[in-house]
């Protein structure tokens, strides 16, 4: 059996306020492209489908067209569960039309699921994926072209709200983080009872496990830190566990079965830079290791940063140069004085893609450094005050309230550091997105 590996879509989601449809699109049809080539089987989609738990239309819309044409009608088996940024009712609303494509949705960690209804196990001989039995957490599927079976148990993301349960009465974290991963096990290990030695057992979750390599882009929606689990809870009897949340491709260290997040296919904040990003492909046969690729994905556009010391006449270059022609772009410019309205419009005229400009004052750094020796700091800041103003003098409330974040002989460390309170007191300190550019 041949399975694919995917998770964390999120469909719908926008960079800075620019859509990532574009790409979103490309991506769906460059896996289309890879389950045919690869001869895929059986897709797992790891939660975090959508963005929002109220996707726009669009995005909707492009999940379902992907799901008809991954299944082929109906002859490729597909297991889509719900991760924290979906809304679980929603992703499975469609499910009476999807059971009959072999697409099982599942979105609440509780859910109890039904076989096949009676006409469509009666036409198993007609090359159609389907559902020979199911129940809470878990499902056996018949594939065409696949001489055995595979039982899926399958845990979408078990918040304590999905969950309708209350893990502890405690508030120490860490007695909640130790309840949550017990829950977690006994899930596991009640839906994995069904595994059986003549099929493909396989277990798919979104959640976090503890050691995880996160990035900025997950975005946790819980108040507090995110929930962790220990890896002795996730199904020891699987031969593999798809994972999702994390968007970074990573095998998870110390668990007892292989397990994998699969990434999201595309770099959702700069924090991702130089990333690639994959899926996995998974053979497997009954009672044997299983055995793993990872297939890239080119899809979707890069995500860079500049970083021009030399200014504006720079930054011109690398345009002129067709640097990163088709990226998303973060610049941080070395400037000595305020950018211009105009020039911030040509820059965007010609990079339409260019996301943030950030403009980097030498002088700043310098009166840092030095602010960080043992001269007054009062001084030192009237200094800085002059210099950017074109010598107007501060007044002394402003001087009081830089004084009053910055206490040099305090003996613990202020809340606020040099280097943010003069970016923040600076009137020329300036980060331009795109959606200030008018204003700008």
């Amino acid at each position: 059996m041949r399975i694919l590996h995917t998770s964390d879509w999120h469909l719908g989601r926008t960079l800075e306020g620019r859509s990532r449809i574009e790409e979103q699109v490309m991506f769906i049809n460059e896996l289309c492209r890879i389950v045919e080539d690869e001869a895929v089987d059986l897709i797992l989609i790891a939660g975090d489908v959508f963005d929002t738990v109220n996707p726009p239309a669009i995005a909707e819309e492009l999940f379902y067209a992907a799901l008809d044409r991954l299944s082929a009608g109906g002859s490729r088996a597909i297991v889509a569960i719900a991760g924290n940024h979906d809304n679980p009712e929603r992703l499975c609303a469609a499910s009476p039309l999807a059971e009959g494509n072999g697409i099982t949705l599942y979105g609440l960690p509780k859910e109890v699921l039904k076989p096949s209804s009676p006409n469509l196990l009666a036409q198993t001989n007609q090359k159609r994926v389907t559902r020979i039995a199911a129940g809470q957490g878990w499902v056996e599927l018949d594939i065409p072209n696949c001489p055995d079976p595979a039982i899926v148990a399958m845990l979408p993301y078990p918040s304590e709200s999905r969950l309708n349960e209350v893990l502890s009465e405690s508030l120490d974290e860490k007695i909640l983080r130790e309840e949550y991963s017990k829950r977690v096990q006994q899930l596991f290990s009640s839906f994995s009872q069904h595994f059986r030695p003549d099929a493909v057992n396989l277990g798919i979750s979104h959640l976090f496990v503890r050691g995880g390599m996160e990035s900025e882009s997950e975005r946790p929606i819980q108040l507090g830190s995110a929930p962790t689990v220990e890896t002795n809870a996730l199904p020891s009897g699987a031969q593999y566990v798809a994972l999702g949340h994390l968007h970074r491709a990573q095998v998870v260290k110390g668990a007892v079965a292989p397990t994998r997040y699969s990434g999201s296919p595309l770099a959702y904040s700069f924090s991702e830079t130089g990333y690639a990003k994959s899926v996995t492909l998974v053979e497997a046969f009954p009672g044997r290791a299983v055995t793993t690729r990872e297939i890239f994905l080119s899809a979707g556009f890069p995500l860079v940063k500049w970083q021009a010391k030399e200014g504006l006449a720079q930054v011109q270059q690398w345009i002129d140069e067709g640097r990163d022609l088709n990226a998303w772009i973060d610049l941080e410019i070395y400037v000595t004085s305020p950018l211009q309205s105009q020039d911030i419009h040509s820059i965007r005229r010609q990079r339409e893609r260019l996301i943030n400009i950030r403009p980097v004052f030498p002088d700043t750094e310098k009166i840092v450094a030095e602010a960080r020796s043992k001269l007054p700091i009062d001084e030192l800041f009237r200094k800085f005050y002059q210099d950017r103003t074109g010598g107007a003098e501060p007044e002394q409330e402003l001087v009081s309230l830089f004084l009053s974040l910055i206490d040099p002989d305090s003996t613990t460390a202020p809340s606020t550091t040099i280097d943010e309170a003069i970016t923040t007191l600076s009137p020329q300190s300036q980060t331009i997105n795109d959606e200030e550019v008018e204003t700008a």
